[in-house]
């Protein structure tokens, strides 16, 4: 192709997309339309390192300015699309401007969801961290001795909570449903976590919901919570999910379902029209998923960049994620949804253990905590579809290396 290429979105995606195009040879002009002032930096250390003063923006960058210009890559900041218009391949920016397109791709990632302004989720000292701004804001918060309220038991809440302990906070998480991470992880991976985070000071309270904030001032003071109890509080960090960014896709009559759906080669009910990243739901082992993770808005730019630039190969990960809360690393490969049995396997160093998960039988994923090896080791049994021997695995004075054997 030669027509102009239009990405909508300027986060992981979005550059891995056009920075891929472009080592491929691939010469077409490209549009990059990136709602955030800043150009495309990383996301993860925002509510880790950034957030603790540890790394400023510009070491986010992916790359520095002159990059775009020298690959011929017209980037607009502080820019969105407000309309597409598919029979015209068209679309209409927040300056006016028309632009069009031979190729679309949205990379339009997910949104923090927030509490509801009719339970005080509008109130001054609320937090989620989406961009750097919110953690330029939140860090001039998270001063020794505050009290901070965590909702939502997740991955990015817990993150949230072990940076606040380390500043000194006193921080006190709530989850809704029966365990932490409930969506996301084992009830054996969830135990470990909770014990981590109890170890540091954390008190974590499941099965709770929030009944409402209380303002004084107009900024929050303190919390009502499910079971009528209330709580003084500096400030409250939500972490309570995601929504992707589907809505112009869907207003444009693309198919949708929390997310743009697309076939195994990005493509949406639109051929002309890609999706990739967080807002993109693509068919995996026989589900339809949506993966939202920095490994996978790498892995699907680039393939469906290859695509792009001539390919056909579809798109087919082996999910890995990871997160960091106080000195633990907890890495996960493969994908645990729909597990019906697991193994706990104590690790060679102190601290250090990893849960394995089966379904039917087969491993499907491996969650590590401080356990490099177990990581490994997983990722490399699952990218060649195998499953160890079960009595070996369940032997902690078993070499893993031997499984791969």
């Amino acid at each position: 192709m030669t027509g102009r290429l239009v990405v909508v979105g300027g986060g992981q995606a979005a550059f891995a997309l056009v920075a891929k195009l472009r080592a491929l040879g691939d010469r077409r002009p490209i549009t990059v339309i990136a709602a955030e002032e800043s150009l495309p930096y990383q996301r993860p250390p925002l509510s880790k390192k950034y957030l603790l003063k540890e790394m400023t923006l510009d070491r986010l960058l992916y790359r520095p300015e002159n990059w775009y210009a020298e690959h011929e890559i017209d980037i607009r900041l502080a820019m969105t699309v407000t309309r597409l218009d598919r029979a015209a391949k068209q679309v209409t920016l927040s300056d006016g401007s028309k632009l069009d397109y031979e190729t679309l791709a949205f990379a339009t990632g997910a949104t923090p969801r927030r509490l509801p302004a009719s339970i005080g989720g509008d109130l001054a000292g609320v937090y989620v961290v989406r961009d750097f701004k919110d953690a330029d804001q939140l860090a001039e918060e998270m001063r020794p001795g505050r009290r901070v309220l965590v909702v939502g038991g997740g991955y990015i809440g817990l993150e949230a909570a072990a940076v606040a302990r380390t500043c000194g906070l006193e921080v006190i998480v709530i989850e809704m449903a029966d365990r932490i991470l409930q969506r996301v992880a084992s009830a054996a991976t969830s135990a470990i976590v909770r014990e981590i985070h109890r170890s540091h000071g954390v008190d974590i309270r499941e099965r709770m919901g929030l009944h409402r904030l209380i303002g004084d001032g107009g900024r929050v003071s303190g919390a009502e919570l499910a079971d009528g109890s209330i709580i003084p509080v500096d400030l409250v960090i939500v972490g309570i999910g995601v929504t992707a960014n589907d809505v112009l896709a869907h207003d444009a009559g693309l198919d949708t379902a929390n997310g743009i759906v697309v076939d195994s080669h990005g493509r949406t009910s639109d051929p002309a029209i890609f999706a990739i990243g967080d807002c993109a739901v693509f068919p995996w082992h026989d589900m339809r998923v949506r993966l939202e993770s920095v490994q996978n808005a790498v892995d699907q730019a680039e393939a469906i960049a290859a695509i792009l630039a001539g390919g056909s190969e579809p798109y087919d990960p082996n999910p890995w994620f990871w997160s960091d809360q106080y000195d633990v690393k907890l890495q996960i490969a493969g994908f645990g949804l729909g597990h019906d049995e697991t193994l706990v396997r104590p690790g060679q160093r102190e601290g250090s253990v990893s849960v394995w998960y089966f379904r039917q039988g087969k491993l499907i994923a491996v969650d590590a905590v401080n356990d490099a090896k177990a990581y490994v080791t997983g990722k490399k049994l699952l990218e060649a579809g195998a499953t160890p021997n079960r009595a070996l695995l369940a032997d902690p004075q078993i070499d893993l290396k031997t499984l791969l054997a």
